[in-house]
């Protein structure tokens, strides 16, 4: 779940909806477009956070805190279980399997020292390893491919989240500026050669406070509101 404070409501969006933000952005890059894999990178990106449906069905209250544990603060086994999830869902397709897998190993990468991860890592390789062959293309061609999962998510997880901070990856950079997404990179002409792209999505809208429990927390979000977020991604 991804959880956007304001000082007079929390915000909630589900990861498979942020995704299918992403998909709309990317769909419309001039970029991509010229990628003989295009149809695979988009649905990576559409169903790169299809592993959090359960999850979001059924969110948690961080019992120390009361707040809810969103997708940066959910507990380390809920993250392990989810990728591995989303990239069998996507077995159909091995390309985009293998992207998925590897955008796991990517945004976690972080946690490549750290013992606990050791696990997560393996598998994550071993799924990308057998979907990459089952693609009969190569390590290489999947890292060339990449980006657009990767820039697609950044884009979409800064405007649902508002984060303000830069958020870097290779030669592009994103960060949220109100109600637009700053996108700006040293490639020419850009991801969306220079133009700007019209965005929205569904949301849930909620009073902030804690809550006593996974079922107090349930019990707000049957009975919230649904807002419509608009905006736009800025090709500068």
């Amino acid at each position: 779940m991804i959880v956007r404070s304001e000082p007079d409501r929390l915000i909630l969006i589900t990861q498979p909806d942020h995704a299918q933000l992403a998909r709309r952005i990317m769909e419309r890059s001039p970029a991509l477009a010229a990628r003989p894999r295009r149809d695979a990178i988009l649905q990576a990106i559409g169903e790169h956070d299809n592993g959090w449906k359960e999850e979001d069905a059924a969110p948690l209250v961080d019992s120390a805190t009361g707040a809810i544990a969103d997708f940066v603060h959910i507990v380390v086994e809920v993250r392990h279980r989810v990728w591995p999830r989303g990239v069998a869902r996507l077995a159909a397709n091995p390309w985009a399997a293998a992207l998925v897998a590897q955008h796991a190993i990517t945004i976690y990468d972080r946690f490549r020292a750290d013992a606990a991860w050791a696990a997560f890592f393996t598998e994550m390789e071993s799924l990308r390893t057998t979907f990459v062959g089952g693609a009969g293309l190569t390590l290489g061609d999947l890292l060339a491919d990449y980006p657009f999962v990767r820039l697609g998510d950044l884009i979409s997880l800064s405007f649902c989240t508002g984060w303000t901070s830069e958020q870097r990856y290779a030669d592009w950079s994103v960060h949220a500026e109100g109600a637009h997404v700053i996108v700006r990179s040293a490639v020419a002409p850009g991801l969306f050669a220079r133009s700007s792209v019209p965005i929205e999505i569904r949301a849930t809208e909620i009073p902030p406070r804690t809550f006593a429990s996974d079922d107090d927390l349930r019990a707000a979000i049957r009975a919230a509101g649904v807002v419509t977020l608009q905006g736009t991604v800025v090709d500068a």
